[in-house]
């Protein structure tokens, strides 16, 4: 069983950044792939970013490209996302979620979800 734990959410103006963390419980986080997903007000959840076991390689929905970056740190047990030059429609509540593949996550089949934390940006 693993449990996930978001934070670094917050207000922010446009323009501005912020971090985001999700630390995993267990000794099967470098077994995971993992993504982020973010869902706003009266939409679906939808797919920010993934990131493989081993962090080698990543991948982003065409929206955020150039603007955030997905990493992990396995020793930590930890995976980030860096919102740079956010814009007022990525408020969202963030989600980290867990794969046993790289296609789970893509197709938001995940194993394992955290409870989110939410991400304002103000115009």
């Amino acid at each position: 069983q693993v449990q996930l734990v978001e934070s670094g959410g917050g207000l922010v103006q446009a323009g501005g950044s912020l971090r985001l963390s999700c630390a995993a419980s267990g000794r099967t986080f470098s077994t995971y792939a993992m993504g982020w997903f973010r869902q706003a007000p009266g939409k679906e959840r939808e797919f920010v970013a993934a990131i493989t076991r081993s962090g080698s390689t990543t991948y982003y929905t065409d929206s955020v490209k150039g603007r955030f970056t997905i990493s992990r740190d396995n020793a930590k047990n930890t995976v980030y996302l860096q919102m740079n030059s956010l814009k007022p429609e990525d408020a969202a509540v963030y989600y980290c979620a867990g794969g046993r593949t790289w296609n789970s996550v893509l197709q938001r089949e995940c194993d394992y979800w955290g409870q989110g934390t939410q991400v304002t940006v103000s115009s």
